[in-house]
């Protein structure tokens, strides 16, 4: 009998020990304001809303890691926003920008002030070839364009629409420094590629090179540790810089750009003397994706609000009502039910407290179901708050961004056309 009474001790205890505790809570002050304001002014919708404040913030974290006479280059496609980008060039004191997109290409070279622009990725030459011509006004691109190659068949593509166009393109080279993504990986493909520049130079000039190398910050420390990854970065890189200085030292000119770094890793190279141009771009908002011990003072500027449509009692699950009832029972976290505005985005609940997906009930871009403890402060037409995992793809979701400074809405920004 006694050891009846201990085991059904034991499992009760074992229940209570292992039962989810309650997490919600209501809006911190911030996320409070944020509401009010929202619920006054806001657009009764799903919406972005950058915060001035801290994109200040984060711009000036920037500053004091990228000083000359490195240059900081601003990524487009993770700010896909002209106010925005104007903003940052004007706040960060820089006109470089990384580009992804040939519609954001041309958007970027005909609107922003003299812009000078790295593409990130190598293009399909008949992207060039759109790009010249769409493009408009004084943008000069054989002066202010680089292109991004990876391979000699690309290259002798782009020379021969440079030949067709009458144009001098400039061509950076993609490296591989240890992603793996693609990119140049030994001399001997760099060398051709060089020998086609030296072969042409009515129509080709080298720029200079980038190497991306985000895993960084991201490889596990078990699998290799960040000084040594670091290292073999610097390495590679110095290797090709020295290959062309040793062999085709008529190419190297003051205007070669050598790129690296990202949102990632750009802190890490404070000290470094080989690279003068670094990339940041989501670093600037910092998705949750960002969310790394490189990336600690910056903080999270881009949020997603959106309306409280229905709040109720505990999640019920059609046509299982008494798998309802028990889960009530076992998790207080689902003791209240809301169906916002939207959903299924590229997000995470923020504000306020406690506010989870409801993995049996399923997402819906319609009516996503949260559920929340009794303990969460949330009423219909009250604001959702989410943090985006990554702003590239969300930011174009939404239209206009809403823009707020002291949890005031100051201005509305649009987004890039596409």
């Amino acid at each position: 009998m006694k050891l009846a009474l201990v085991v059904v001790s034991a499992l009760i205890a074992l229940v209570f020990v292992l039962r989810p505790r309650d997490d919600g809570g209501g809006y911190d002050p911030y996320f409070r304001a944020l509401n009010a304001t929202l619920k006054k002014n806001g657009p009764a919708r799903p919406t972005l809303v950058l915060d001035l404040d801290r994109l200040d913030r984060n711009i000036e974290v920037l500053r004091q890691s990228i000083r000359a006479p490195k240059h900081f280059r601003v990524v487009d496609k993770s700010l896909p926003s002209l106010p925005l980008l104007r903003y940052i060039f004007e706040h960060a004191r820089t006109n470089r920008v990384m580009s992804f997109h040939e519609p954001f290409l041309a958007q970027v070279a005909v609107e922003l002030p003299d812009p000078q622009i790295l593409l990130g990725k190598p293009m399909p030459v008949h992207a060039a070839e759109q790009f010249y011509a769409d493009v408009k006004g004084g943008f000069d691109p054989d002066r202010q364009l680089q292109w991004l190659l990876d391979t000699p068949e690309r290259l002798e593509e782009y020379r021969q629409l440079a030949t067709r166009l009458g144009r001098r393109m400039r061509i950076n080279v993609e490296i591989d420094v240890g992603l793996h993504r693609g990119g140049v990986q030994d001399t001997a493909t760099l060398a051709r590629m060089l020998a086609i520049i030296a072969a042409d130079p009515t129509h080709l000039e080298f720029a200079g090179f980038m190497g991306y190398d985000p895993h960084v910050a991201k490889v596990p420390s078990w699998a290799a540790s960040r000084a040594s990854l670091i290292r073999d970065v610097r390495t590679t890189y110095r290797g090709y810089v020295d290959y062309v200085h040793a062999h085709y030292p008529q190419l190297w000119n003051d205007r070669v750009t050598l790129n690296g770094a990202g949102s990632p890793t750009y802190r890490l190279y404070e000290d470094d003397t080989l690279l003068d141009d670094l990339s940041v771009g989501s670093a600037l908002v910092k998705p949750t994706d960002f969310d790394l011990d490189t990336l600690t003072p910056h903080v999270p500027a881009l949020f997603i609000a959106t309306p409280v449509l229905k709040a109720g009692a505990s999640a019920r699950l059609p046509g299982l009502d008494w798998l309802s009832r028990l889960l009530d029972w076992w998790n207080p976290n689902l003791a209240r039910t809301f169906f916002i505005y939207g959903g299924y985005w590229m997000a995470h609940p923020e504000a306020p407290a406690g506010l989870h997906n409801n993995g049996l009930f399923g997402r819906s871009s319609n009516q996503e179901m949260l559920n929340g403890s009794a303990r969460v402060e949330l009423g219909v037409d009250d604001y959702v708050f989410l943090r985006p995992t990554q702003s590239e793809a969300v930011m174009l979701q939404f239209g206009d961004i809403l823009v707020v400074r002291g949890a005031e809405i100051v201005d509305r920004w649009p987004v890039f056309k596409q």
